[in-house]
């Protein structure tokens, strides 16, 4: 469905994950990626997630830093537990990743990336860059996070990205993108409430939302997240 409604490509299936018990398909946004994760054996994390929202939902927030070793070293000095860590060289790229601990951050596991050489993304294989699209959409723009407390889930949010919020939002601003937090009021608790996706045809997206009945109050909902498109 996300592909038919952005007029996007699936472009890789990473077999790795199957270390979570889980299948993949990662799908470009220009150089960003939403990756959609299926469980495939019992008693996964994913699954004990999404069991405990209530149905599908966003999981994970990736992030790419400039930085690996000094942001893993700063995660480690505020004693923000690392509950996975990768290292992987494959065909001239060398890929890093760490996953906090979901408990200790809140809203969705944050995983920091690095690749080497930087234009590469291994997660997504080597030959994803033939398989953008950009006729509808351009790239990920922000994720929004929802709580009962917004502001102590944006706190913690700081703290594993050592980054002070914005001053006039709860809202910590990246280098090309931002990470919101909100209030919670669908009854689904903490989690990841909405995808913001850059756009260059607004009326059509909507469009074909509405023919595919991805529309709820004029919003779009799709895997149990909203995607929100800015212009």
């Amino acid at each position: 469905q996300i592909c038919n409604l952005f007029e996007l490509k699936e472009t890789f299936n990473d077999p790795g994950i199957i270390h979570f018990g889980l299948e993949n398909v990662l799908i470009p946004l220009n150089d960003t990626f939403i990756e959609i994760v299926t469980p495939v054996q019992e008693n996964t994390t994913a699954e004990r997630f999404l069991d405990k929202r209530g149905g599908d939902g966003g999981y994970m927030v990736i992030l790419d830093v400039d930085d690996f070793e000094a942001e893993k070293k700063r995660v480690e000095d505020e004693d923000i537990s690392i509950v996975w860590n990768a290292d992987r060289k494959e065909e001239d790229i060398h890929a890093r990743a760490i996953h906090l601990h979901p408990k200790e951050t809140g809203g969705a596991i944050l995983s920091l990336d690095k690749m080497i050489p930087e234009d590469a993304w291994l997660w997504a294989g080597t030959n994803w860059r033939k398989d953008i699209s950009t006729s509808l959409v351009d790239c990920l723009t922000g994720v929004i996070l929802q709580s009962d407390d917004p502001d102590y889930l944006c706190s913690k949010w700081e703290k594993a990205l050592g980054k002070t919020k914005s001053s006039n939002e709860i809202a910590i601003e990246l280098d090309s993108s931002k990470i919101s937090f909100l209030k919670s009021i669908d009854g689904r608790g903490e989690g990841v409430n909405a995808f913001v996706i850059k756009t260059s045809n607004k009326d059509e997206v909507f469009k074909r939302a509405d023919e595919m009945n991805l529309l709820t109050k004029d919003e779009i909902m799709l895997g149990g997240v909203k995607m929100i498109l800015k212009d």
